[in-house]
């Protein structure tokens, strides 16, 4: 297949399914968008094998044939995707084994795996979020003086954060689904179940719950402190685009911590003029 139609597949993905992400992306020059939209491209396939309909017999195959796809990325000809993953390969200095460990942790989700303590969760988060944080650093340039591999695990940081705030806004969703992110000590520690009622409220004391969300948020803001450090490594527009989507999801996370039982009751998100102020202020340089 024909690169340009390989990537201009991976950009249609890229718009269609990340509107998050998009905001962000679009700050960056041509080559490194469409490096970054076949990185997501591919991401977002191995996501939706954790989260959809299959068996999960199947889609424990179907993610070892991802790990297989990189492995051996130039290998499919006929899948756009993996033809703009292997032109990345050869025009970046990015590691694609790191999708690996994306597979890892939505293998994770597939085998239905609670945790225990925050170590186990975080291990769980830089799998599945630090991984595409540390293949995107991959595509940027970095600031003059900057080092990539000082930079890796601060991207790896930041992927923490974003992974959290994913947790706090989708506590309600994924436990219809059957998943539990939030560490089972900090659960006991609020004396909360998140056991639903028919009507999927949660039956745990609503200031018990609040408690334990802003407890879980003020978490995730000590990582964004870390990752955040990234953003002057950057060149000026990596930067841009990284601020931008670190942006719209800080500022999720300070809706959720600002009201947490409506975030516990419906799924918080930002409008789109607020998301379109988040990035102008990151093209600006401004932190979010």
């Amino acid at each position: 297949m024909n690169t340009d139609l390989a990537y201009t597949e991976c950009e249609r993905i890229t718009r269609a399914e990340a509107r998050n992400f998009a905001y962000g992306i679009r700050l960056l020059p041509p080559p490194k968008r469409r490096a970054l939209s076949a990185v997501y491209a591919f991401a977002r396939r191995i996501d939706d094998i954790g989260d959809g309909d299959l068996p999960a017999e199947r889609k424990l195959a179907l993610l070892d044939a991802a790990r297989k796809d990189i492995r051996e990325v130039g290998a499919r000809p006929d899948d756009p995707v993996l033809v703009a993953l292997a032109d990345v390969g050869e025009r970046f200095p990015i590691a694609l084994d790191a999708f690996e460990e994306l597979a890892d942790g939505c293998e994770a989700d597939v085998r239905g795996t609670r945790y225990r303590t925050f170590d186990d969760l975080h291990t769980y988060c830089r799998q599945v979020a630090g991984s595409v944080g540390r293949l995107s650093l991959g595509v940027f340039d970095l600031a003059p003086g900057a080092d990539r591999e000082q930079a890796a695990p601060v991207a790896d940081a930041l992927g923490v954060a974003l992974q959290l705030t994913n947790i706090l806004r989708d506590i309600k969703e994924d436990r219809e689904n059957g998943r539990v992110y939030l560490p089972a000590e900090d659960l006991e520690r609020y004396g909360c179940t998140l056991e639903q009622a028919a009507d999927g409220t949660f039956t745990d004391d609503p200031e018990a719950l609040a408690a334990l969300v802003r407890y879980e948020a003020a978490r995730a803001r000590e990582w964004y402190a870390d990752g955040l450090r990234l953003l002057p490594m950057l060149d000026r527009r990596s930067a841009a685009c990284t601020g931008a989507m670190a942006g719209i999801y800080y500022r999720l996370l300070a809706r959720i911590e600002a009201r947490p039982l409506a975030a516990l009751a419906t799924r918080t998100s930002l409008p789109a003029r607020e998301k379109a102020l988040v990035a102008v202020r990151a093209i600006a340089g401004m932190r979010p």
